[in-house]
């Protein structure tokens, strides 16, 4: 079990502490230790690790047929099959459909940042096969909104135009502030509600030209294209709808569930001026 900070650099006393602790936890308290197989009987467990070890043995194969480790790495092979499985997981990655908490899901734009000392650098020349992070392409969208914030004191920011009672659109709001707080946009959801009356004094009083509309269905069905026209005419540069694509008069762009994210904020950053 690796510290929490491993990947910031030299971990400190309490991230070792605590990842001593939980291999304690599992033996003292979960009983894992006193268990022949704890995962015996479980379907799911065993048909994964079936499904891995025919996967395993397929490559392994497929590598001595390439004639020997040395051989399939010289090739380049083994670095292809890497870099095809890398494309594809960064295509979910960058969906959420692989979630990362604290990064692409529920990130806390005001925590603060960690500080540890630099890992040396390693005794050996380099080489190996690359080295890739999750959460890289997301990691690179808050560092462009952290220099924002160091430069000018403040993030950039969205306004999240709110539909109707809370009933309706709490839901979209939210999934609206989780997705633009996963690229350090800071999500303004202030005054809780608005309407084609008062979309204009709400978007001068959010300090910015971006909007997402959020709310049900039902009532971007009423108001969606009125309230997104009074905004446009009050500044609004770019109107998102939090939902699936429709026709929605003065709406430039939707996100939703299963939307390319990092291509969504990489573009509002782009459109803000966010280096």
């Amino acid at each position: 079990m690796l510290p929490f900070d491993h990947a910031l650099g030299l971990p400190d006393a309490f991230a070792r502490r605590i990842a001593r602790n939980t291999s304690t936890i599992l033996l003292e308290e979960s009983h894992l230790a006193r268990v022949i197989d704890p995962a015996g009987g479980s379907w799911y467990v065993e048909r994964l690790t079936d499904e891995l070890a025919d996967a395993a043995w397929a490559f392994f194969q497929e590598i001595e047929r390439a004639g020997g480790q040395a051989a399939a790495l010289g090739s380049g092979m083994v670095a292809d099959r890497i870099a095809a499985t890398w494309a594809a997981r960064s295509k979910d990655l960058a969906r959420r459909k692989e979630p990362i908490t604290g990064v692409s899901e529920f990130p806390q734009l005001a925590e603060r940042t960690v500080e540890r000392e630099p890992v040396p650098p390693a005794a050996t020349g380099g080489g190996g096969l690359p080295v890739v992070r999750r959460d890289e392409a997301f990691e690179a969208l808050r560092a462009r909104s952290d220099a924002h914030l160091a430069a000018t004191g403040a993030r950039p920011r969205v306004f999240l135009a709110a539909l109707g009672p809370a009933s309706a659109h709490t839901a979209r709001a939210s999934f609206a502030a989780n997705l633009f707080q996963a690229g350090g946009i800071e999500p303004v959801h202030e005054p809780v509600r608005v309407d084609a009356s008062s979309a204009a004094a709400a978007l001068a009083a959010a300090g910015t030209d971006v909007v997402c509309l959020c709310s049900s269905d039902a009532l971007y069905a009423e108001q969606a294209g009125e309230v997104a026209e009074a905004l446009v005419a009050a500044g609004a540069q770019h109107v998102y709808l939090a939902g699936r694509p429709g026709a929605y008069q003065g709406v430039d762009e939707y996100v939703f569930a299963g939307c390319d994210v990092v291509a969504v904020l990489s573009s509002v950053l782009d459109r803000m001026g966010v280096a």
